[in-house]
């Protein structure tokens, strides 16, 4: 009887613990689409309590929206059901079968996990020409345009690239919109222009009136021949689809869909610079420009200084182009270039002047002459080269030590005495000394001192050779030295440019784009951060050490076009040096 007794008991329990079991599972609204079509993933779970809620990486995948959330509970006949939903809206990237991993959550102190899910992704499908499928509607009257001013220029000649969001407002009701993928510009050096508001224009797409707002402008120099490529932007669209209906109010009932639209790939042909009648000191300079080389005075005292500039102005790849030098006499002494710049980045291009100043200063009194100095540019409307070569620059020092009395020395002027009789007194002993009365090389100390030198040389030089073989046994430490060498070998022009702003983070961004160009053999103002970090990672260099990189090169683009102090810029120059000795000595 006690027996039964406690079987019933076992049995109640045993009951009670499986309607008492915690699920946690995941569900998809389909397990094959489209690579254009999206899926809906809910993870599940039935008990109150949970947190700590941790999404699978959607590898392969985007996610257009979520998480959301929601709950439900209910209470029938005295039994209690409770359920937490988190959703995500995922669209793929690429084509193939691929598993989704497990989602987590804490519960009752324990780490609970979804099941998997496989998805089998196929090509693009057709959206159905239904005029009362909300998406057909939303991708019939909303498009993402990206129009190119050139799409056939010249290498190192300015494009611009404009992006413009067209609405059919009679049709839809853009509610909200999110840039979900950044256009890159591999192979141009590019320059965004702030768009600080978007305003409505009327316009027309493909002969049907549409509004558009222009959403990002760029302008795009070239830098290498042949077919480039401009990935495209896509944006999410919140869209109101009118359903026909009114509410109470007599307001149109709105269907809200997301739809993404994108700008396309833009292919531009890149023409190569001609090779006839091309200068032989040609530097890359493309566009329409003017040079001139000016003094700031020329009549000035020795010691007195005088400043030389350097100047092109006009339209075209300003920010790429080397100014030339000038060439000082003997005597003129000539201090490292001011460079300073002077740009408006505009879809024309970039409009300005750019020029280094000299400080010259003349040591002693004279006239020096300057040689005159020449430029050659391509232009590109024109596509013919000019060369413009200047006039010499005369300075005139008129005080000062003349050139050779630095070099007279007052202890050899001597007045010469006549004699009247023409005279002189002979002498009848020499001050000769002969050669037999020296002392002998041989057998003197200097003799002995040179003979003891090798002996004593051999355990110096084993000495010295220890220490060679230490330091190079010091693994480590060489490689900490080499570090060091390479980040001062490629951040020494960006130190010269320290309270400079833009001179500075361009010349810093050019050093780290070297140094990688030199450790990675690869391109890299071909491709982007990204791609930098995928080939670092690739090489074993640490995330964080990547980051670092990223940051240091996302400061560089920002602070070119921010308020910067001095401080903020050594403290740049000291990260940048830190990061280059860490991906060399992980290298």
């Amino acid at each position: 009887m006690i027996k039964r007794y406690y079987y019933i008991l076992f049995l109640i329990f045993t009951v009670q613990g499986i309607f008492a079991q915690v699920t946690f599972k995941s569900a998809v609204s389909k397990t094959e689409l489209g690579l254009n079509e999206r899926l809906r993933i809910q993870f599940s779970i039935n008990k109150q309590g949970a947190d700590d809620f941790t999404p699978p990486n959607f590898n392969n995948f985007k996610v257009l929206a979520g998480p959301s959330q929601s709950t439900s509970f209910s209470s029938v006949n005295g039994k209690t059901s409770y359920k937490l939903v988190y959703t995500y809206i995922i669209q793929p990237t690429v084509k193939g079968t691929f598993t989704i991993p497990s989602a987590s959550i804490t519960y009752d102190g324990e780490i609970i996990k979804t099941n998997t899910v496989r998805i089998k992704v196929l090509s693009a499908v057709d959206i159905p020409k239904d005029p009362n499928d909300p998406r057909y509607v939303a991708s019939e009257n909303i498009h993402l345009v990206a129009e190119v001013s050139n799409t056939n220029p010249y290498v190192g000649e300015s494009i611009s690239v404009v992006y413009k969001l067209f609405v059919n407002i009679s049709e839809v009701n853009v509610q909200n919109t999110r840039e979900v993928s950044s256009p890159s510009f591999g192979g141009f050096w590019n320059q965004s222009i702030d768009v600080k508001k978007w305003v409505p224009i009327n316009g027309t797409y493909k002969g049907k009136p549409h509004r558009y707002v222009i959403v990002r402008k760029t302008v795009l120099i070239p830098h290498k021949s042949g077919k480039l490529i401009i990935d495209p932007m896509e944006m999410e669209i919140t869209a109101g689809i009118p359903m026909g209906r009114r509410d109470f109010f007599g307001n149109m009932l709105m269907d809200d869909v997301n739809f993404t639209t994108t700008s396309g790939k833009k292919i531009i042909q890149v023409k190569p610079l001609p090779l006839e009648n091309k200068p032989f000191d040609f530097n890359g300079a493309v566009g329409d420009y003017e040079f001139n080389v000016t003094a700031s005075k020329t009549n000035l005292n020795a010691n007195e200084s005088a400043q030389i500039k350097v100047e092109v102005s006009g339209v075209g790849n300003l920010k790429l182009i080397k100014l030339p030098e000038i060439e000082t006499p003997k005597g003129l002494e000539t201090y490292e270039p001011e460079h300073k710049e002077k740009i408006n980045t505009n879809l024309g291009g970039l409009k300005g002047r750019v020029y280094n100043q000299y400080a010259v200063v003349p040591q002693f009194r004279g006239k020096f002459k300057i040689p005159g100095v020449t430029f050659s540019y391509f232009n590109p409307k024109e596509e013919k080269y000019h060369t413009i070569q200047t006039d010499a620059i005369i300075l005139n020092a008129l005080q000062g030590k003349l050139p050779n009395e630095e070099n007279i020395n007052t202890e050899f002027k001597k007045s010469v005495i006549g004699n009247e009789n023409n005279i002189r007194y002979i002498h009848s002993k020499t001050g000769f000394i002969s050669k037999g009365d020296k002392e002998n090389f041989y057998g003197s100390n200097l003799y002995y001192l040179l003979l003891v030198l090798p002996l004593l040389s051999i355990p110096l030089g084993i000495y010295i050779g220890k220490k060679k073989k230490q330091r190079d046994g010091d693994i480590i430490g060489n490689k900490r030295r080499k570090a060091d060498k390479l980040a001062r070998k490629y951040l020494s022009q960006a130190k010269k440019q320290l309270g400079k702003k833009e001179a500075f983070y361009i010349a810093l961004e050019k050093a780290l784009h070297n140094y990688l160009k030199a450790k990675l053999q690869v391109e890299t103002s071909d491709i982007s951060k990204e791609k930098i970090a995928e080939i670092l990672l690739q090489r074993k260099v640490d995330e964080q050490t990547i980051n670092e990189f990223k940051m240091v090169l996302d400061n560089c683009d920002y602070a070119r076009y921010a308020p910067s102090t001095e401080v903020m810029m050594k403290q740049d120059y000291e990260k940048a040096k830190v990061v280059i000795a860490k991906i060399d000595k992980q290298l």
